[in-house]
Formats: structure tokens, sequence, C-alpha cells
């Protein structure tokens, strides 16, 4: 059988782009792959803010973190990339770590450059480690992994910080030092992802896009096949689903308090609201139902 990582691999390093949504709990996972994808990339982001409350700032820790991604591939059949942040310590925690997110029964781990604790990469007053450390980082992660084929992405957080051409630098060294993916985060245009991913082996390249929020300077939006043409290898959208929720979360609850509760009126607002009948579809209702009739008394 074809190992979940060789299929991801595949995936990556073919020349179509790979499109990767952001997940985070049962509902982003079950609707990504009922659209039809592939793969999806578990959002560090997305599960510290909606299992903890927390922004993403190195406030959730690895086995939070691990526990989260092992619940998600539980029930998934998603080639499922997860975030292990920093690897939650040095070379021989990452080793761990890398072993844990394997273990859950992912196909992919992230580690990134940043010093501890970090930060989402689209905040203000990122710091990264020196590239020779995490050179060490990317060899333990490499070592670490009992199919060889699952795989180990490594991001660089440089760009800002220290400048394109550290954030290349640094890219090439990872791959050299074994990773199988390369992440470059915030990059600020669309240039500079072109020039990262002319510079980097070819079909490795990752890149993340958000939507909407326009309030600093930030990565720009471009379709898949614009970075495709630029030689990107895959594209993730990690706050796509979440802020989509929130918002539709906020927007439901501000119906409810000036309608309901406000002015007591009964309000009925389908066009806020997934369906009963939607809900339990979606959540894998006849399966439970086929099980209970084939193995009742």
């Amino acid at each position: 059988m074809v190992s979940k990582g060789r299929q991801l691999k595949e995936l990556i390093h073919s020349p179509k782009i790979l499109i990767a949504p952001g997940i985070y709990d049962g509902f982003s996972a079950r609707l990504v792959q009922k659209m039809g994808f592939r793969t999806a990339s578990i959002s560090g982001a997305g599960l510290s803010e909606s299992k903890i409350g927390w922004p993403d700032r190195g406030i959730m820790g690895f086995a939070e973190n691990v526990d989260a991604c092992r619940k998600i591939a539980s029930y998934s059949d998603l080639l499922l990339q997860g975030d292990a942040d920093t690897g939650y310590g040095n070379a021989l925690n990452v080793y761990f770590t890398v072993r844990g997110f394997e273990e859950a029964g992912l196909a992919a781990v992230m580690i990134e450059d940043q010093v501890w604790p970090k930060r989402c990469g689209h905040m203000a007053g990122k710091a990264v480690i020196p590239a020779d450390e995490m050179v060490q980082k990317v060899k333990a992660a490499v070592a670490a992994r009992r199919d060889p084929d699952f795989v180990i992405k490594a991001r660089t957080d440089a760009a800002g910080p220290l400048g394109i051409e550290e954030a290349i630098r640094r890219l090439n060294l990872y791959a050299e030092a074994g990773a199988d993916c390369l992440f470059a985060d915030a990059l600020l245009s669309a240039n500079d992802i072109e020039r990262v991913a002319r510079n980097v082996p070819p079909l490795t390249l990752s890149v993340n896009m958000g939507l909407g929020i326009r309030s600093r300077p930030t990565t720009p939006l471009l379709t898949p096949r614009q970075l495709e043409d630029m030689g990107v290898a895959q594209v993730s959208y990690p706050r796509l689903l979440s802020t989509a929720a929130l918002k539709g979360m906020m927007n439901a609850m501000q119906v409810f308090k000036d309608e309901v509760i406000d002015k007591d009126r009964v309000v009925d607002r389908p066009d806020l609201l997934t369906s009963f009948d939607e809900l339990n579809d979606l959540m894998g209702y006849e399966l439970l139902e086929a099980l209970e009739s084939r193995f009742s008394a």
C-alpha cells in the first residue's frame, strides 16, 4: 500500500499546483474532504484560537497540538499536513515531535525557524534562530521519521526580519539537510514569491494565501494558476475557514441579540444557518445508521 507520505509527496512534486485548505476541527475537515480536496493543512493558528482561545503566539503546546491532529486523522481520509511550530525545543525535541505527528496519522509536518515562543508569520516582532541551528532541526526531523516518505516541511520566517536573500539561502540549506517541501512565510510581493520559487529546488516551494484582511502589509493575493506559473508547488489557505466560521457566528449572534433578545421576536433565518439535515449529512450520520443496522441485535 502506498503510504500517505508518498501520496502527498507525489502531489507536491507534480507540475500542477497542490491546493491545501486550512482546517482545524471536524466541521472544516469534513467539509474540505466533501469538496473533493486531496490534502489539507491543519492550521496551528486555527487550533490555538478554537481549542484554547488564544492567538497564535506559542501558547499551545505539543500535546494539545498532536492530540487534535490525531483526532482529525481518525475520521478523515485527507492527506493531512501538521504544523509543529518550532518543534517545541531544540533538535532533540524536534526528533520526538516528528515521531508524534507521524504516529498521529498525518502525511507531513512543518517545522519553522522562528525563536520560541513563535508568533503568526504575519504578526510584527518576529525573530529567527541561526540558520545552522535550524539545519540541525531539519536533520533531526528527517532522521526521526519511520516512513522515509513522510513529508518534512521546513519553513523560514527570515524574509521579514532578514530579507529575501537570507530566506532563499536558508531554504536551500534546509533542502540540503533533507526537507522535502520548503515554506517561505510572509513574502510581501509577487516578485518575491517568484524569486524564491526560481531559486530553490523545483517543485518544493509552498506559500500561504490569506483572504480579506488588508490592514497591514502581507502576502499579495494571487490565484493558484498564477502561483503555478511562478513555480510554486503548493498553496495553503490557513485562515479561510476559521475566519469564515467566526464571521458566520458573529452574524448569527448579532441577529439573535438584536431580534430575539432585544425585540422579543421569533426569527427564522435559514440564510444564516446550516440545516439539521445538512449538518448530519456532513458529519457522517449515514455511516452510523448503517453500522447500527448491521450490528443491531
